[in-house]
């Protein structure tokens, strides 16, 4: 279960330091997150499978998202309906 709270807490790391565009080389951002190369392309590519958009850009030396998209993993608060609900119905 460490683990994946771990590589949880990683994706959040990353997905913040690509919103400022302040991720680096790949190899300084792995450097920054204490872990290797291989291991931080296996999480970029594990985001890409969640439909995360990520690019390297050149230009700015980042990684990037094409468009602007959301990451949340937890729970939440959900609306509830003000009219009753049957328990028996799903």
């Amino acid at each position: 279960m460490q683990i994946l709270i771990k590589q949880i807490e990683i994706i959040e790391r990353i997905d913040q330091l690509i919103r400022l565009q302040a991720t680096g080389t790949p190899e300084t951002l792995a450097y920054r997150l204490a872990i290797s190369k291989t291991k931080l392309y296996r999480i970029l590519n594990i985001m890409k499978d969640l439909n995360a958009p990520i690019l390297y850009d050149v230009a700015v030396q980042s990684f990037v998202y094409e468009e602007a998209v959301g990451f949340q993993f937890g729970f939440y608060e959900k609306e509830i309906s003000t009219r009753k609900m049957n328990p028996f119905v799903g």
